[in-house]
């Protein structure tokens, strides 16, 4: 029974060992609000229903699983308004604000959902309007919380609002390198340990063996 016991804690240290790395992380599913700035995105300091972008500026949203705005994945097109708006004509008293609007991935998407293709479209509102009045003109429907948080856009998720997803933490490929390998090009200390755990096991079961022969 010891034997065992020792055996059961052998397997347990070794399993810890082999799967450092793997921990589990808390993240959230929601729709990321951004800003164009030259030619790259930067997370809006403000939320839709508050920023009032002025004519010709590009506003993004971005719909993926994060666990805050350092982690958050911003749209993937880098379309500038030039483009985005080279078909809308400018009209005196109105203000034109390209949006691009990126509906993920499917390993983001809700259970049993599938994200539409990406998009872009060039708003004409009045001067004073927000991006979520904005965005209101060109992709309907949007659903909000009882919060005010942009929970859908064009109806996508159909469901959820920022609830909450837990995502397994994949080491990148320094920290892998960095785990397997130590500085001298070796195996880590933790590979080290596991093999010594293996072959204390071994070892053991090869005692007891022989004791129950001799027994």
């Amino acid at each position: 029974m010891r034997f065992r016991r020792i055996a059961a804690l052998l397997l347990a240290a070794l399993f810890l060992l082999l799967n450092t790395g793997q921990a589990q992380a808390t993240g959230y599913r929601y729709w990321s609000f951004w800003d164009r700035a030259g030619d790259r995105w930067t997370y809006a300091t403000q939320g839709p229903s508050t920023a009032r972008p002025a004519d010709g500026d590009v506003q993004g949203f971005r719909f993926s699983v994060s666990e805050d705005s350092q982690d958050s994945a911003r749209p993937r097109n880098t379309a500038g308004f030039a483009t985005i708006c080279a078909k809308t004509p400018a009209q005196e008293g109105r203000k034109r604000v390209a949006l691009v609007i990126d509906f993920g991935t499917p390993t983001d998407a809700p259970s049993g959902e599938t994200p539409p293709p990406a998009r872009t479209a060039c708003a004409t509102v009045a001067p004073d309007a927000t991006t979520a009045e904005a965005l209101a003109t060109v992709a309907e429907p949007l659903r909000y919380d009882t919060n005010a948080l942009l929970c859908a856009i064009a109806g996508y998720p159909e469901r959820g609002c920022g609830e909450q997803v837990k995502t397994e933490e994949k080491p990148t490929a320094s920290e892998k390198k960095a785990k397997d390998t130590d500085e001298s090009g070796g195996p880590s200390l933790g590979v080290w340990a596991a093999i010594a755990a293996i072959a204390t096991l071994g070892a053991a079961t090869g005692w007891q063996a022989r004791r129950r022969r001799n027994g």
